[in-house]
């Protein structure tokens, strides 16, 4: 079962490739990309933007000071955040 988050959280990365990041004051190290994917934002219109905004999406199994777990990390390409999207138990 996947949990919906959408909350912000840091990421350290390589190349675009998460390889940690921090929720809730835990810092998760990303042992795995399971998936990836990239779509273009909703918003997006030819004239408001000289880029095609990007959201990428990685769905990686990471883990802090327990035992891993699957998580949807995503990056928006326009304001440089990274979200965690959800968190499957």
């Amino acid at each position: 079962m996947a949990r919906v988050y959408g909350v912000r959280i840091s990421v350290v990365d390589r190349e675009g490739r998460p390889q940690r990041f921090t929720w809730d004051g835990r810092i998760y190290t990303v042992r795995r990309i399971i998936d990836h994917w990239v779509t273009l934002r909703t918003d997006w219109t030819p004239a408001a933007h000289d880029r095609l905004p990007q959201r990428t999406f990685w769905r990686v199994e990471a883990g802090a000071d327990r035992a891993p777990g699957v998580y949807e990390l995503r990056h928006d390409s326009t304001t440089g955040e990274w979200l965690l999207a959800r968190v499957w138990d």
